[in-house]
C-alpha cells in the first residue's frame, strides 16, 4: 500500500490507479515488483526536476497542453523541439535590422550610413522530419541524428559501437548497449510499430557523462543509463543495424547544448577605433561651435559695419553663425576618416591573403594549405595573451606506439643488432616472417625479435603472451587480415605490438580467447576478467590453461603494482629503474606480472566474486574488495613503455610562446595522468615548476575567501584592493585540475536556478554556516571565480583534465571576464566548438576528428606548430602594420583638416575653405592613400625568420603600446604642429612680397597651392620616415602620388579645362604662374623642412637613448641573419636531453572503462558492477577522485 500511494503521487495518474487496484488485490506480490517500485520511488525523490516524458510512436501525445511553453506573450508552442538546425545567421525578418547594427556598431558607419551587403546561408538536412518520439533505424557507418534511446540492434544483446571523436575527441570505438527487455522484445518491425513505452527523463542539458531515466513499458520501470543511449553526433560502427528512440531532437540534444551561440567577433583595435571616432566627433562640434560663435561676435562687431560685404539679407548674427556652425561641420568633416574603415577592410584583406599564401604553413602531407576564414581579425593575432588548447589531436597525434620495454630487468628498445651490439643509427626489423604482423608497426631493436625467435628466454614469451591474452580488445577478420577495436588507443597498441613478435590475438569468446603463439594456435578459458577503471589503475584476467594450470595475469601502473608484488618477486630495482628513465623520456608506462593461482583458491574466490556481482549495496565497493583478494603476491615480468606521439614541432612552439610571454593552458577530457604525461612531454610542464592539484587549489582559495569574511570592510563590495598573491616567490608554479572540481567554481546558471527552486520549495535550507568553506551568496562566487582566475593567471601553465566541451568555453569565459584578455583557442573536433567560437580568435586542425571546428574558426591549419607562425610572424606583423597605418591616417587627417581652422581667424569665420575644391576631393583618394595602404599591407620591423628568433618582440602588442588613447593624442597634436606650419609660413611668405617680374602672387589661390604642394610633401616623406621595410612598390607609391599631385593640378589649371568648365575649375594658371617663382619654392622647402626635422630629431633620439627590443633587433639585423646562416649551415639533430625527475604517473591504460562487461558471461553481462562505463570515464572522474580533489 506504501508502494501504491508513492506512485499515486509521483507518477502518471493513470498508470497509478492501475497499480493501486492491482496491488490491492489479494494475488502474490512479485519480489522483483517491490525492488523495482522502490528503485522508482528513490530516483524520483532524488529528481525532482525530472518533468521530460517521452511517448514512443505518438507524436499528438507530444503536443498536448500539459507540454506546450510561453515563447511571446500569449503565444505557446510545444516545449519539444524539432530535428531541424539552423545554421544560418540570418533569416528574411531578421537580415535588415541584424546587418544594420552589426555594421554600425562600426561608429564611422552611424554617421556615413554606408551598408555593404550580405549573404543568407541556410543548410538543409532530411533528418529535420525526425520527432520526439519517433522510432528511427540507422545504418553501419551513418550519423546519430538526434539523442536515441537504443532499443535493438544486429549485434548481439543489442550490442552497439559508436565512435565519439565528434563528441569528447576520442576515436577508439565506445559500446552502447539495449535493455534486455527490448533487446528480446523489439526485433521485429511490427515490434517496433506497436511499441508504446513512456520515458521519463531529466531535461535536456550538456552534460556528455550523464544521463538518468525510467521507461514504463507493460507496468514495469526499467532504469535508464548513459550506456543505453546514442548521442547525436556520434557514428555507428561495427554494427550493421540497429534502432533507436528518440528522447531529445534538434537544439535539445547534448550536441547541440554544448554548442555556443555565434558571436560576432570585433578586434580591442575596432573599439578602441569607435571611441576615438567618438572623441573626433566631440572634437568636430566643439570646434564648429568655438568657429560659429566666433563668426556671431564677428559679424556684429565687423561685418555688418562693412560695406562691402553687404549680400542684401536681413539675418540676424545668431542666425548667421547657426549657419556657420553647420557649415563648418561640413568643412572639417575630413577630419571623421571617411575612408578609414574602407582602407582598414583593404589591408585585413591583403593579410588574410598573405596568410593564405604562406607555403611555410602548408602540409604537403595532406594538400592542406593555411586558411584564413576572416578578413576581420588578422590584428588582433598580434595581441594574445591566453592560448587554450585541446590535447588529443591537437597537441598529439592521437597515435600510440609501442616503443620500448623491460623484461627480466633488461632493457630493450634502442638501436641493436640480434647479437645484441648497440647502435648510433637503427635499421628497422623486418616483419616478413611473420604473416599476421601489422606492417605499420616499427621496431629498431632486433636482439628482442631474435630472443622470441629463438623461443629460449622464457621471460620474453611470458611478456608477450601476457599482451596477448590480458585486454579487453575485440576482434574483426576483414579480407584476410585482423582489425582490432579497443577501448583506448594504448591497449590496441600493446595487443598490435604482441601480434608483430608472434603472439596474435585471434578471437575470443565469452568463455575463451584463442590465440596464435608463434606457429601454434592455443586457446585459453576464460575464468574471470577484472576490469580496468581509473581507481584500480590495472586490469586482470584469470585463465586456465591448455594443461589445466589456472594463472592470473595483471597489467597496471607501477604506483598499483608495486604495492601488489610478492617479496620473492624479481627484478623490482632493475624494473623501477628503466620505469623512471622511461617517465624522464615522457613514455607511458605500464608494469606486467603474473600469479600461478590454485584451483581450491579459485574456487572460494569465485564464489566471493559471484556475491559481489550481485550485491544490491554499493556493489562497485564489494567487487574492488574481491579484487584485492586476488590481486597480490604478483611475480613481476618486466614493463611496456608507449609513446603518445607528439605533432612535429609542439615542444618548440610552445617554448617559442611561452617566451612570447603568451600563457598556455591545455584543456582536454582526458585522465589527469594522461593530460600530465603529455604536459611534460610538449614542454608545459618542466621539472622546476611546482604543480598544484585540486585539494592544493581548494585549501587556497578557501584561505582566501575566510580572510574576506574576516575583513568584510576591506573586501566590501565594489571597493577594489590589491589582493597578494597566491604563490610568492620567483618559483615557477603549475596547475591540474579536474572538470568536476571546475564544477564548483564554474556554477552554472541552471544549477543555480536548480537552487532557487529547491529553495522556494523548501526542500533545501540555505547555508548558514560561514565556515564551511562554499559560497553563501552570489557575490562570494563571483569572487571565488575572480580568485581562481587570479590563482591560474599567475602560473606558468595550467591544465585542466576531465573537462566537457561547455566547461571548456566556460574556462575561456572567466578569462575573457576578469582579466579582459586576449584570447585563442585551437581545437581539432567537434568537442571544441564552443571553445573556438567563445575566445577572441578560433583557430581549427584539420585532423582526425572531422571539419566541425575547421568550419567554426576564424583561422584553420594542418598542424599545431603553425601557430607560432601565425602569431609572431603573421599575428606581430598586422598589429605593427595596422597600428602604423591608424596613427599616420589619422595625423594626415588631422594635418590636412586643421589649416582650414587656422584659415577661418583670418576670414571672418566664414566657413571658407583653405584648399581648391578638387584637392580637397583627391587628397584622400588619389595624393595621399597609396603610400599609407602600402605600409598597412607591407611593411615589417624585421623578417620573419627575426620574428621568430626573438619571441620578446611579440610583447608590445598584448601591452597594446603601438596603438592607444597616447598615440592618438600624439598623432592628434603632430596634425595640429604641422597645420600650424603648412598655414602659417606660407601666410608669412605671402605678406610682403614681389616677383621676379614685378608681379605680386600673394592671392588667395596662389596660397592655396603653396599649402596643397607643402601638405603633399609633408605627408608623403613622413610616410618614408616611418616605413621600415622598403621595396619597389613603396618607391613607386610615393614618388606617385606627388607626380599625380602635379600632373592633375596643372591639369585642372590649364586654361582648355577652364573653357570646358568654367564654373566647375576655377584656378585658371594659377599653378603655372605660381610654381614659377623660385622664393615660393623656397617656400615649401622650408615649410617641409620645419615639419619634419623634430621628428627627424625625436626618431634619432628615442632610437639612441631609449631603444626598444625591435630597435636593437633592427640595428644587427645583418648580425643576426648571419648566425642565422650559420645555424643553418651547422644544424643537426639536438641529443635527446633527459628530465631529472622522476614520474611514477606516466602509466599508459584505457582513457575509459574497457570491454569487460561485454565479454563477461550471462548474469554478469547483464548486471555490470558500473553504472556509468565507457564515455562517461572520458569526461569526468569517479566520485572518490573528485572529493580527493575537492
Amino acid at each position: 500500500r506504501y508502494c501504491a500511494h508513492v506512485l499515486f503521487i509521483r507518477g502518471n495518474l493513470q498508470s497509478a490507479e492501475t497499480e493501486v487496484t492491482w496491488m490491492s488485490d489479494e494475488t502474490f506480490l512479485p519480489q522483483n515488483y517491490i525492488f523495482k517500485t522502490l528503485s522508482f520511488f528513490l530516483f524520483s525523490s532524488c529528481f525532482a526536476d525530472v518533468t521530460w516524458k517521452v511517448k514512443a510512436n505518438d507524436r499528438p501525445y507530444h503536443q498536448l497542453p500539459e507540454f506546450k511553453k510561453k515563447v511571446f506573450l500569449c503565444i505557446k508552442k510545444s516545449k519539444y523541439s524539432g530535428n531541424a538546425i539552423k545554421t544560418y545567421k540570418y533569416n528574411f525578418l531578421t537580415f535588415l535590422p541584424l546587418n544594420l547594427y552589426e555594421q554600425f556598431r562600426r561608429v564611422a558607419n552611424v554617421y556615413f550610413l554606408r551598408v555593404p551587403p550580405n549573404v543568407l546561408l541556410e543548410e538543409k538536412a532530411k533528418w529535420r522530419e525526425i520527432q520526439v518520439g519517433d522510432v528511427v533505424r540507422l545504418k553501419k557507418n551513418d550519423f546519430i541524428p538526434a539523442d536515441l534511446l537504443l532499443l535493438s540492434s544486429s549485434n548481439p544483446n543489442s550490442l552497439c559501437y559508436v565512435e565519439t571523436a565528434e563528441l569528447d575527441g576520442e576515436t577508439n570505438l565506445k559500446f552502447r548497449m539495449g535493455l534486455r527487455v527490448t533487446d528480446e522484445r523489439l526485433q521485429e518491425d511490427h515490434q517496433l510499430a506497436d511499441f508504446n513505452a513512456l520515458i521519463e527523463c531529466e531535461e535536456p542539458n550538456n552534460r556528455l557523462d550523464k544521463f538518468t531515466g525510467m521507461m514504463l513499458w507493460d507496468r514495469e520501470r526499467y532504469p535508464l543509463e548513459l550506456d543505453n543511449m546514442l548521442l547525436r553526433g556520434c557514428k555507428i560502427r561495427n554494427t550493421d543495424w540497429c534502432h533507436g528512440l528518440v528522447i531529445f531532437a534538434g537544439g535539445d540534444t547534448k550536441i547541440m547544448k554544448n554548442g555556443g551561440k555565434t558571436r560576432f567577433k570585433r578586434t580591442k583595435i575596432d573599439e578602441l577605433m569607435n571611441y576615438m571616432v567618438y572623441t573626433i566627433f566631440a572634437l568636430l562640434i566643439l570646434v564648429s561651435a568655438g568657429l560659429a560663435i566666433g563668426h556671431t561676435y564677428w559679424y556684429e562687431a565687423i561685418g555688418t559695419k562693412a560695406w562691402y560685404l553687404f549680400d542684401g539679407k536681413d539675418q540676424t548674427p545668431g542666425y548667421r553663425g547657426f549657419l556657420s556652425f553647420w557649415g563648418y561641420i561640413i568643412v572639417l568633416n575630413t577630419m571623421v576618416p571617411i575612408s578609414l574603415y574602407v582602407s582598414v577592410e583593404v589591408i585585413r584583406l591583403g593579410q588574410s591573403k598573405f596568410i593564405n599564401w604562406d607555403l611555410q604553413m602548408y602540409f604537403a602531407e595532406k594538400d592542406t594549405p593555411a586558411k584564413a576564414r576572416t578578413t576581420t581579425l588578422n590584428e588582433e593575432l598580434g595581441q594574445i595573451q591566453y592560448v587554450f588548447s585541446d590535447k588529443t589531436g591537437t597537441l598529439t597525434q592521437n597515435i600510440m606506439q609501442f616503443k620500448k620495454c623491460t623484461i627480466a630487468g633488461r632493457n630493450y628498445g634502442d638501436p641493436t643488432t640480434a647479437e645484441g651490439v648497440s647502435l648510433e643509427r637503427g635499421k628497422l626489423v623486418d616483419w616478413s616472417w611473420n604473416r599476421y604482423a601489422d606492417k605499420k608497426f616499427q621496431f629498431i631493436d632486433h636482439s628482442l625479435v631474435a630472443h622470441v625467435r629463438s623461443k629460449k628466454d622464457k621471460d620474453a614469451m611470458e611478456f608477450f603472451k601476457l599482451l596477448s591474452l590480458c585486454h579487453t580488445v575485440m576482434v574483426e577478420h576483414k579480407d584476410d587480415d585482423l582489425v582490432y577495436q579497443a577501448a583506448s588507443p594504448d591497449e590496441g597498441a600493446l595487443v598490435t605490438a604482441a601480434r608483430n613478435f608472434g603472439y596474435v590475438f585471434l578471437s575470443r569468446t565469452q568463455d575463451t580467447m584463442t590465440i596464435r603463439e608463434m606457429d601454434q594456435e592455443m586457446t585459453y578459458e576464460m575464468l574471470a576478467l577484472l576490469d580496468f577503471n581509473s581507481d584500480r589503475k590495472r586490469m586482470s584476467i584469470i585463465l586456465k590453461f591448455p594443461d589445466g594450470r589456472i594463472r592470473l595475469y595483471c597489467k597496471g601502473a607501477d604506483t598499483v603494482i608495486y604495492e601488489r608484488l610478492s617479496p620473492s618477486s624479481k627484478h623490482k630495482e632493475t624494473t623501477q629503474t628503466a620505469l623512471d628513465v622511461f617517465a624522464n623520456e615522457t613514455l607511458r608506462t605500464l608494469c606486467l606480472c603474473y600469479k600461478d593461482i590454485s584451483a581450491e583458491e579459485f574456487e572460494a574466490w569465485s564464489r566471493r566474486h559471484k556475491e559481489a556481482q550481485v550485491t544490491m549495496n554499493d556493489r562497485e565497493a564489494a567487487l574492488d574488495a574481491v579484487y584485492e583478494q586476488i590481486e597480490n603476491n604478483l611475480m613481476l615480468i618486466g614493463a611496456t613503455a608507449i609513446e603518445d606521439k607528439l605533432q612535429d614541432g609542439v615542444p618548440e612552439t610552445i617554448a617559442k610562446l611561452a617566451k612570447a610571454d603568451i600563457k598556455i593552458w591545455v584543456l582536454t577530457g582526458d585522465k589527469k595522468e594522461t593530460a600530465e604525461n603529455i604536459g611534460y612531454s610538449c614542454s608545459l610542464l618542466t621539472d622546476d615548476m611546482e604543480i598544484h592539484y585540486g585539494d592544493d587549489v581548494n585549501e587556497k582559495l578557501t584561505r582566501r575567501q575566510a580572510s574576506r569574511r574576516d575583513d568584510p570592510q576591506a573586501y566590501r563590495r565594489g571597493k577594489k584592493k590589491t589582493a597578494e598573491p597566491f604563490f610568492p616567490g620567483s618559483n615557477k608554479n603549475a596547475l591540474i585540475i579536474t572538470g568536476g572540481w571546475l564544477n564548483e567554481i564554474l556554477y552554472e546558471k541552471k544549477k543555480k536556478r536548480r537552487r532557487l527552486r529547491r529553495l522556494r520549495l523548501k526542500r533545501r535550507q540555505p547555508p548558514s554556516n560561514p565556515q564551511d568553506g562554499q559560497p553563501m551568496d552570489d557575490w562570494e562566487k563571483e569572487m571565488r571565480q575572480t580568485d581562481f582566475v587570479d590563482m591560474a593567471c599567475e602560473c606558468e601553465a595550467v591544465i585542466c583534465c576531465r573537462v566537457t566541451p561547455k566547461q571548456k568555453a566556460n574556462v575561456v569565459s572567466l578569462v575573457k571576464k576578469y582579466k579582459k584578455a586576449v584570447t585563442l583557442s585551437i581545437g581539432d573536433g567537434a568537442n571544441d566548438v564552443n571553445m573556438i567560437k567563445t575566445a577572441d580568435i578560433g583557430v581549427g586542425i584539420s585532423g582526425q576528428e572531422g571539419m566541425q571546428a575547421v568550419m567554426s574558426s576564424d583561422y584553420a591549419f594542418a598542424q599545431f606548430r603553425y601557430l607560432q607562425r601565425l602569431l609572431l610572424v603573421h599575428g606581430r606583423w598586422s598589429y605593427i602594420r595596422m597600428c602604423k597605418f591608424l596613427r599616420f591616417f589619422f595625423f594626415k587627417n588631422f594635418a590636412f583638416t586643421l589649416v582650414h581652422f587656422w584659415y577661418s581667424f583670418f576670414n571672418g569665420y566664414s566657413s571658407q575653405i583653405t584648399f581648391e575644391d578638387w584637392f580637397i576631393t583627391l587628397y584622400n583618394l588619389a595624393y595621399s592613400s597609396l603610400p599609407v595602404l602600402l605600409v598597412g599591407l607591407l611593411d615589417q620591423d624585421v623578417n620573419d625568420r627575426l620574428s621568430l628568433k626573438f619571441p620578446k618582440l611579440y610583447i608590445p602588442g598584448q601591452q597594446g603600446t603601438l596603438f592607444n588613447y597616447k598615440n592618438f593624442f600624439i598623432s592628434l597634436f603632430h596634425g595640429i604642429f604641422v597645420s600650424l606650419i603648412i598655414f602659417f609660413i606660407p601666410y608669412g611668405a605671402f605678406l610682403q612680397t614681389m616677383g621676379q617680374d614685378g608681379e605680386a602672387p600673394s592671392d588667395y589661390q596662389s596660397f592655396a597651392v603653396v599649402a596643397a604642394s607643402s601638405l603633399i610633401f609633408i605627408v608623403n616623406l613622413q610616410i618614408s620616415l616611418d616605413t621600415s621595410y622598403w621595396t619597389f612598390v613603396n618607391c613607386f607609391a610615393v614618388l606617385g602620388s606627388i607626380a599625380i599631385y602635379f600632373g592633375v593640378m596643372f591639369d585642372i589649371h590649364s586654361a582648355g579645362i577652364h573653357v570646358i568648365f568654367p564654373s566647375v575649375f576655377t584656378f585658371t594658371g594659377v599653378a603655372s604662374n605660381a610654381l614659377r617663382q623660385p622664393y615660393l619654392w623656397l617656400t615649401i622647402i622650408l615649410t617641409v623642412g620645419i615639419s619634419l626635422l623634430p621628428v627627424i630629431c625625436i626618431q634619432f633620439l628615442s632610437k639612441t637613448i631609449w631603444p626598444s627590443v625591435g630597435d636593437k633587433v633592427q640595428r644587427n639585423r645583418k648580425k643576426y641573419e648571419m648566425e642565422l646562416k650559420e645555424d643553418d649551415d651547422k644544424k643537426k639533430p639536438a641529443p635527446f636531453q633527459r628530465g631529472r625527475r622522476s614520474r611514477r604517473s606516466a602509466y599508459a591504460f584505457s582513457h575509459a572503462q574497457g570491454y569487460a562487461d561485454l565479454i563477461a558471461s550471462g548474469q554478469s553481462f547483464r548486471r555490470r558492477p558500473r553504472a556509468h562505463g565507457g564515455p562517461q570515464e572520458s569526461i569526468r572522474e569517479i566520485p572518490r577522485r573528485e572529493a580527493e580533489n575537492i
